[in-house]
């Protein structure tokens, strides 16, 4: 570390990084610039990231007054860390989105011990690992109906629009029982609540109302199973009950809430982050398609994990005095654990800001694009089988893809990276 600059550097600290601090740090970026709603940050975080690592591994932002840990350590521990970190208030610095009643829309992700305990244990009797399995015919039925559809118009077409951001939210509606002539509308509102505007640090207008649409349809879908109980996973959450007594309707509803923006958002993202970055090299491109049965697929899915994770920040409260490299932040905090910076850290990853499917399993084992402990990810397994499922059927119907990188267009979010247009042609075999 430059013996020069404090381990802290605030926002309007205007310290200039010095580019000896990592390969991705760029001469002269600024950290006094650095912020998650900025779409020049979202578009090019690494060289920030390497900033933050190297000079400011527990970083305030003054004007925004928030702070941010980024080195893997501090995040793996954090991660992990109930007794002085809350999720109480959420996981986002969304202003509407950052406060007490945060739970009734992120369910237990804004909730913690004993409550998140209680919760995750009844949502886990009806999400259960078997339901997950038995979800790999539906994703490959549709995998195969959504590639005919695009490849039957020529080659070319939207990796996002026509395949990546259909399956994940028909995989999610059909183990809720949402009907599939509901499903686009039901993707369209998700897309509203996440998606934001350069400068705007809220949830949009047109998302306020879109989050109303969908409480007021699944308070409809839990009526509806009522009346009339199904094998879907919207009925098993009524029925999931231990000693602690049954799930309210507004715990399932939160619960259904979450499931159609996370699940849906963060698989789609990284089904678009997966090609973006493999088709950036020809050489691994090829290797990956050389072999039709999808032998480097599984890598090829954790690095895209490790490198572009759909969810770049999580949130948390600090409820006591937080102290790391001899910077405090006080008892109120907001802190940000920047998971896509620590996947990036030198000091676990050897050269972290290459994209290689041949990194090895213990480097890749490390990433913590799912976040940890009591708050690791509940849907980490239905991701991973979707990518996989998916971008197996892919490399056994391609022998040729592009992506035109030009064309592309990035989602901006607060939390989530990837792309809201993503242009390819296909060859097939």
């Amino acid at each position: 570390m430059n013996p020069a600059v404090s381990p802290a550097v605030s926002a309007t600290a205007g310290t200039a990084v010095s580019t000896a601090a990592s390969t991705a740090v760029r001469p002269g970026l600024d950290l006094a610039g650095f912020d998650i709603y900025d779409h020049a940050v979202q578009d090019d975080p690494l060289p920030w990231y390497a900033a933050l690592r190297e000079q400011a591994p527990l970083f305030h932002n003054v004007e925004h007054d928030y702070w941010v840990l980024s080195r893997h350590e501090d995040v793996h521990w954090a991660t992990r860390e109930d007794a002085g970190l809350s999720n109480r208030m959420g996981v986002t610095l969304d202003a509407s989105a950052w406060n007490e009643h945060a739970h009734l829309v992120m369910s237990f992700l804004a909730m913690d011990p004993p409550e998140t305990t209680r919760l995750r244990r009844l949502v886990s009797r009806a999400f259960t690992p078997k339901r997950v399995r038995e979800l790999a015919p539906t994703v490959e039925a549709l995998t195969e109906r959504y590639l005919d559809e695009a490849l039957a118009e020529g080659g070319s077409f939207d990796w996002i629009f026509e395949v990546a951001g259909r399956i994940p939210m028909d995989v999610i509606s059909d183990m809720m029982g949402v009907p599939e002539a509901d499903r686009a509308e039901v993707r369209r509102l998700s897309d509203l609540l996440v998606h934001r505007e350069d400068g705007l640090r809220d949830v949009p207008a047109v998302g306020i109302e879109a989050s109303m649409k969908l409480f007021e349809y699944y308070a409809g879908m839990l009526a509806d199973r009522r009346r009339q109980p199904t094998d879907d996973l919207t009925s098993a959450l009524l029925n999931a009950e231990d000693e602690s007594g049954r799930m309210t309707d507004a715990e399932i509803t939160a619960f259904l809430f979450l499931m159609v923006v996370a699940g849906n958002e963060t698989t789609t993202k990284l089904l678009g982050n997966s090609l973006f970055h493999l088709s950036r090299h020809p050489d691994q491109l090829a290797e990956v398609l050389a072999d039709p049965e999808g032998g480097l697929v599984d890598a090829w899915v954790e690095e895209t994990l490790r490198y572009d994770a759909s969810t770049q920040y999580v949130a948390r409260l600090v409820t006591e005095p937080l102290t790391r490299h001899g910077v405090t932040a006080p008892i109120g905090s907001k802190l940000l654990l920047a998971l896509g910076a620590a996947n990036h850290d030198e000091r676990v990853f050897t050269d972290p800001d290459r994209f290689d499917v041949h990194r090895s399993a213990d480097e890749l084992g490390d990433h913590l694009s799912f976040g940890g402990g009591r708050h690791f990810c509940l849907g980490a397994n239905l991701a991973r089988l979707e990518a996989r499922l998916v971008l197996r059927a892919l490399v056994r119907r391609a022998r040729h893809l592009k992506v035109d990188h030009e064309a592309a267009v990035r989602f901006y979010s607060a939390n989530v990276r990837g792309f809201a247009h993503l242009p390819i042609t296909v060859t097939e075999r």
